[in-house]
């Protein structure tokens, strides 16, 4: 029911405190959005849950079982599992046979929410809500009195990133993104320098690394859990070729040993940066003659209204506000460019760097990155 009822309004037509021309048609469609909102983002906690408990893997053969026997074959507690069903079922994820008391998760449902269906697992992208969500008190805080929210706060973030980036960049690297530089997969057979700026988990650079002996591989980054996590994982796969290390960018444009590497990557990592602008000058001057260097980035519009219909435009916005946006505003004299920079932004930074060449790439596959192209 509308709170706006008809007979609540006065003889104008018009709630009190409202101006004419206040349309309750609108008011009940966007009462009814919000309700609809309201779902969806539970719905995105339970479906994170879901997605870490492995239940959407244990439903992929779209089965109908029971909680009791859904619960055995997941290894989880049937109380916890059988409230679980409720909200997707409630949700309409999954199906519900009240008679038999069974559930089944219906194979196109399966087709974007199960590990499975990899790179096209949406559940994914469902954790950001839980994770961000973890922070909202710093958040709020920090609209009160200005500054960030550390790394340190965000307990799964990378985690989740190099899920994330799993899905996005890895598939796609050696069939669409490495292509985009003409020879570039050549040189990388013959032996090249390749450098990898805010490079988490290094599953990216891991794998060029393993598809590349002949290269040399080397990752910086902020955080040094994320590439303790990184070592360990090189050390097991026995890549001997590649190598992370604890780094501030901050002062990158100072720091950067000149002409050191033919191949200069960032993977979603320039707008989180406390100096972005200093991170762009340095690797112009990493570079050595020849070298090129890539940047996959948010797709957005510099200009907000240009954002309107970007199908995942409010998504961006709430994770560069709590977490790519903040992170960098923690920082001393944090920048705080956020992930919606946008594409004329970029374009201006790289070009102000000393880059003469700037090709703006998307890929038919990903709604979410451009792949920029940078010469000297």
């Amino acid at each position: 029911m509308s709170a706006l009822e008809v007979e609540d309004l006065p003889e104008d037509g018009f709630p009190s405190g409202f101006s004419p021309g206040f349309s309750t048609e609108r008011a009940d469609t966007f009462e009814a959005r919000f309700v609809d909102m309201l779902n969806g983002g539970a719905l995105a906690l339970m479906v994170s849950i879901g997605h870490r408990t492995g239940l959407f893997d244990a439903l992929a053969d779209g089965q109908w079982v029971t909680s009791e026997a859904l619960a055995v074959r997941a290894g989880l507690d049937e109380r916890y599992v059988r409230e679980w069903l409720g909200a997707m079922t409630t949700g309409r994820i999954v199906e519900c046979d009240g008679a038999a008391g069974t559930f089944r998760l219906p194979a196109e449902h399966a087709a974007c929410l199960t590990r499975a269906a990899t790179p096209n697992n949406l559940a994914v992208f469902a954790q950001y809500v839980g994770e961000l969500g973890s922070v909202e008190s710093d958040i709020v805080a920090c609209f009160r009195n200005g500054g960030g929210v550390p790394y340190s706060r965000y307990k799964r973030f990378h985690e989740i990133m190099a899920e994330d980036s799993g899905q996005s960049v890895l598939p796609a690297l050696e069939e669409h993104i490495l292509p985009l530089v003409p020879g570039l997969i050549e040189r990388l057979e013959a032996g090249i320098r390749v450098l990898d700026l805010g490079c988490g988990r290094g599953r990216a650079l891991m794998q060029l690394a393993a598809r590349f002996p002949a290269s040399t591989f080397t990752g910086y980054d902020l955080s040094d859990e994320a590439l303790a996590w990184a070592s360990a994982e090189a050390e097991e796969r026995g890549l001997a070729n590649v190598r992370f290390a604890v780094r501030d960018l901050s002062g990158f444009d100072r720091d950067a040993d000149p002409a050191a590497f033919d191949f200069v990557t960032t993977f979603d990592a320039v707008h989180d940066q406390a100096d972005p602008r200093a991170l762009v000058r340095g690797i112009r001057r990493t570079l050595a003659p020849g070298g090129v260097y890539l940047a996959q980035d948010i797709n957005g519009s510099s200009h907000t209204h240009e954002n309107v219909d970007h199908p995942i435009g409010p998504l961006l916005y709430t994770i560069s506000c709590m977490h790519c946006m903040t992170v960098s505003l923690a920082q001393e004299g944090g920048a705080g460019l956020g992930a919606m920079w946008g594409h004329q932004t970029a374009v201006g930074m790289f070009t102000e760097a000393g880059f003469g060449s700037v090709e703006v790439n998307e890929l038919a596959h990903d709604v979410q990155n451009l792949y920029y192209v940078c010469r000297p």
